[in-house]
């Protein structure tokens, strides 16, 4: 490539440049090194289609499993096999069984009770479990270290003395 360049002021005549650009070989050190990453790509392509084994057959891929649940190279005994019955499996909950309506009657001692206030708490003989009793949902008055009965039933802050009456 020719380059016209600028007059000399010593001399009357124009210098021509005749050097490669910049440009030009980066682009050639760029295209060597695309070249030579192709190469080693297709050599170590090559390293694996000759280190890999003939293609297998099928048989040689078929895995069987054994009655113990292990994996094993050849197929089950048929003679052994044993039918199952699909509606013996069970899948997913348990389906819940009818329970016999037990008493649901508890009993216990009122541990705490505010009468001013008209709460309190009853500890279940059974459970030992703390139970909140309100003094609307007494049918006897009661106070505290009174032998009750009583019912439970859920609320919003869990379960709650119902039908207290003073046990005999």
């Amino acid at each position: 490539m020719f380059a016209i360049g600028r007059k000399s002021p010593k001399f009357d005549c124009i210098f021509v440049h005749m050097a490669k650009s910049r440009d030009n070989f980066e682009k050639d050190e760029k295209e060597k090194l695309r070249l030579k990453k192709k190469k080693e790509k297709l050599e170590k392509k090559e390293a694996r289609k000759a280190n890999q084994e003939k293609a297998k057959d099928f048989e040689d891929m078929i895995a069987y499993v054994d009655e113990f649940g292990n994996i094993t190279s050849t197929p089950p005994d048929r003679s052994k096999k044993v039918e199952i019955d699909p509606e013996t499996i069970s899948v997913g909950v348990k389906k819940a069984l009818p329970q016999e309506p037990e008493d649901k009657t508890r009993r216990g001692k009122v541990t705490f009770f505010n009468s001013s206030k008209g709460y309190g708490f009853i500890r279940d003989e059974q459970s030992q479990e703390s139970i909140f009793v309100h003094i609307n949902k007494c049918l006897d008055p009661i106070k505290e270290n009174d032998k009750v009965t009583f019912t439970t039933e859920k609320s919003p802050k869990g379960p709650s003395a119902v039908g207290v009456k003073l046990a005999t």
